[in-house]
């Protein structure tokens, strides 16, 4: 009697495929709203389309289209758009040391979301080292290719879904923030990310509240990042 053949691994790139799947609930509903409000901005669809491509930051390309349709000064939105996204300066240290060398990881470090790095930080430890390439290309691409796609429909028939479902307009809205929440909700758990967190939410609230709404989101980010890492805990205590 033959013994039984083991069972057939899926590759690493497909499993990574299938695991950020769960991402798309939040992706395909805030790249819609995407698309309605970079068109009501004044954006063609593939202007759209092509910011979903490059820039591909959910809250940066908000930014950007409401900037720009506003006239305001091209550096003022670079660096706006920069700021915002300095949360990455603790996204890819702390990935870096799960990954293996490889001269692909510039371009694949555009793929390097909000979502993907909560996903990958959990995930990428339980893989053997030599599929974690494989694993992080299937979930970046598979995330970014639905964006653009989400981003291209909003824009062609968003505003047609939002009149037949007025609801739908409502809600669009609240969909980049429920995501956002999700995704940073478990994070509490840890000491040290709970401590960052709260240090970049209690930042945002109070720039808001004196009046400092437009340079909010950038500041708290970057405190939340410089506390991150000034903040160590041992054996109990908070040692700066």
């Amino acid at each position: 009697m033959k013994p039984l053949a083991a069972p057939r691994r899926s590759p690493a790139w497909l499993t990574g495929v299938r695991e950020a799947i769960p991402l798309l609930g939040g992706y395909i509903p805030v790249a819609l709203s995407f698309g309605v409000v970079a068109t009501q901005a004044g954006f063609s669809t593939w202007e759209a389309a092509v910011i979903s491509t490059l820039i591909y930051a959910g809250a940066s390309q908000f930014l950007f289209v409401g900037m720009v349709a506003a006239g305001s000064p091209l550096w003022l939105v670079v660096a706006m758009t920069l700021l915002i996204n300095v949360r990455h300066l603790v996204y890819g240290p702390n990935l870096a040391a799960l990954l293996p060398r490889s001269r692909h990881w510039p371009w694949l470090m555009h793929g390097l979301t909000d979502q993907v790095f909560a996903l990958a930080l959990t995930r990428l430890p339980q893989l053997p080292a030599a599929d974690r390439f494989g694993w992080f290309t299937g979930a970046a691409l598979l995330a970014w290719g639905v964006w653009i796609v989400g981003t291209v429909i909003g824009a062609t028939a968003g505003e047609t879904l939002t009149a037949r479902w007025p609801l739908l307009g409502e809600v669009m809205p609240f969909a980049l923030p429920a995501l956002f929440l999700t995704m940073v909700a478990p994070r509490f758990t840890d000491k040290r990310w709970a401590v960052a967190l709260s240090a970049a939410i209690g930042s945002a609230l109070l720039l808001t509240l004196y009046g400092w709404s437009n340079v909010a989101i950038p500041l708290a980010a970057t405190s939340g990042a410089l506390c991150f890492y000034m903040v160590k805990f041992k054996a109990g205590r908070c040692n700066p």
